[in-house]
């Protein structure tokens, strides 16, 4: 199964906020810079991506000199007004250097609930594709307090990988993969290779969320952007980010991170 990985043409890229920032909460711009590299060179082998980035929120309230991540909504919205600025930034300066086109998607319930909305996004996504351009994702946490409050961006990758009906969905994380228990706390704990449905059993590996002070979600989101994902016939990985360069060992069909939909 890891072998049909090489014929994926069409794959989804998320970054969690813990991939492309140091636990102080500020930018690792040579992962970022690294991430630009590997995403564009698989536009180059004929692939179509798109990149799904979290971290707007973390990075703004750095920006802004909070000492971490804010839990008051309006102060969410704006650290992600600010924050969103300089991830767009920097993902335009870095991907620039490789010649490639990027353009800003930021979603919010809406647009995936509304049935017209819905068409709007993917006509749109399944454009920019067409055209050769890497749609770089977030939501919208500036306007919309529901994305605020349930936003972890790894359900929202899974969506947009059902929208333009992905093959795969790679996660990129702060965990090597999904583990029978907790390794930061369980040194014996083995690795889940491969998972061919989200089962109660697996469901109960999920543990409790872990990360920076400026990250969201956990290991639980991840299992509930699989379930999205194999309802929608999608594939999906969970890998470590510290280098982005495993997102070619995945797709070259190496036995790395946790593959759902084996």
């Amino acid at each position: 199964m890891r072998e049909k990985l090489k014929d994926c043409k069409r794959i989804v890229v998320k970054v969690g906020t813990s991939t492309i920032t140091y636990p102080n909460g500020r930018l690792n711009l040579k992962r970022i810079e690294e991430l630009a590299w590997v995403l564009t060179d698989l536009r180059n082998r004929g692939k179509e991506v798109v990149l799904v980035t979290s971290g707007a929120i973390g990075v703004g309230a750095v920006r802004m000199a909070m000492q971490e991540r804010p839990t008051i909504i309006r102060e969410k919205q704006a650290a992600a007004a600010v924050g969103q600025a300089m991830l767009m930034q920097i993902y335009h300066n870095f991907f620039d250097r490789y010649n490639q086109t990027v353009a800003q998607i930021l979603l919010t319930k809406e647009e995936l609930s509304s049935d017209s909305r819905y068409e709007n996004t993917k006509n749109t996504l399944e454009t920019l594709l067409e055209m050769g351009i890497l749609p770089i994702v977030n939501a919208n946490d500036t306007i919309s307090t529901y994305e605020i409050e349930i936003s972890d961006n790894d359900r929202l990758s899974a969506m947009v990988a059902e929208i333009i009906r992905a093959d795969l969905l790679i996660l990129l994380t702060d965990i090597d993969a999904l583990y029978e228990k907790d390794p930061r706390s369980n040194p014996d704990a083995k690795r889940v290779a491969n998972v061919a449905s989200v089962t109660d059993e697996i469901k109960a590996m999920a543990g409790e969320k872990k990360g920076s002070e400026f990250s969201v979600g956990g290991m639980k989101t991840k299992l509930q952007a699989a379930s999205i994902c194999l309802d929608a016939g999608v594939k999906m990985a969970i890998a470590n980010g510290e280098d982005p360069k495993v997102v070619h060992r995945i797709i070259d069909g190496e036995d790395v991170g946790t593959l759902f939909g084996c």
